[in-house]
């Protein structure tokens, strides 16, 4: 299905809807689940899921989701979760991609990663304007979902043994050129953030890589959970 096809699939309001909530979770997302964030009745939710995972935009599987196997555990549900395929869509058509790569792969062999470092982190505090640092990390929230990075906050052991809250995020915009030039584009988002966040301001950006999200996490400085 081309990426136009599937994109219109969310003009429903309820599949958008749907959509949203499974792609935010993280996880498996089972029909009773969705039908209840979207306020709709568990057919009429079953009936988009399987629309949407037609069109490429959620991947489908099941599981038992009492977590129990065996005799009586029941019979296994359907669930679902955001494809990992991207889609866009230009028109007139355009390859941005392939131009991001090529500068990724001159800038790599140049040894310029200082400079994009740089160059990243200006552009960073040109973003956030005169606007004074981020003092919260739910302000941090707010600042990198409108840029797409999709944020949640998650608990951490801190260093002195107490808990403590780091931002996550389960996308990240530079994904496709960042598998091909890991460390350059890493650290250029890095910078990015760095500069979006303020240095002044309370809270840090770190690397801490995991498969499937972002690879930087923001924290409040004073909570040391390194």
């Amino acid at each position: 299905m081309e990426d136009i096809d599937a994109i219109a699939a969310l003009q429903d309001p309820v599949r958008r809807r749907l959509y949203e909530y499974v792609a935010a979770q993280g996880r498996e997302v089972g029909r009773n689940e969705a039908a209840e964030a979207a306020g709709v009745a568990r057919t009429l939710a079953a009936h988009h899921l399987d629309r949407l995972t037609e069109a490429g935009l959620l991947e489908s599987g099941s599981r038992r989701l009492t977590g129990r196997s065996g005799p009586g555990a029941g019979r296994p549900a359907k669930v679902y979760t955001r494809a990992r395929a991207e889609r866009a869509v230009s028109l007139p058509a355009r390859d941005y991609r392939t131009a991001a790569e090529l500068l990724a792969e001159a800038v790599e062999q140049a040894g310029l990663d200082a400079g994009l470092c740089a160059a990243a982190r200006r552009r960073g505090e040109t973003l956030r304007d005169s606007a004074a640092p981020c003092g919260s990390l739910e302000e941090a929230m707010e600042m990198l979902a409108a840029r797409g990075y999709e944020p949640h906050l998650e608990g951490v052991e801190g260093a002195t043994g107490t808990a403590a809250r780091v931002v996550r995020m389960r996308n990240c915009p530079f994904h496709a050129v960042a598998e091909r030039f890991p460390p350059l584009v890493c650290g250029m988002n890095l910078a990015l953030l760095e500069g979006l966040l303020g240095a002044d301001g309370p809270l840090r950006a770190r690397m801490d890589a995991r498969p499937g999200e972002c690879c930087v996490v923001v924290e409040d400085s004073k909570n040391n959970i390194d």
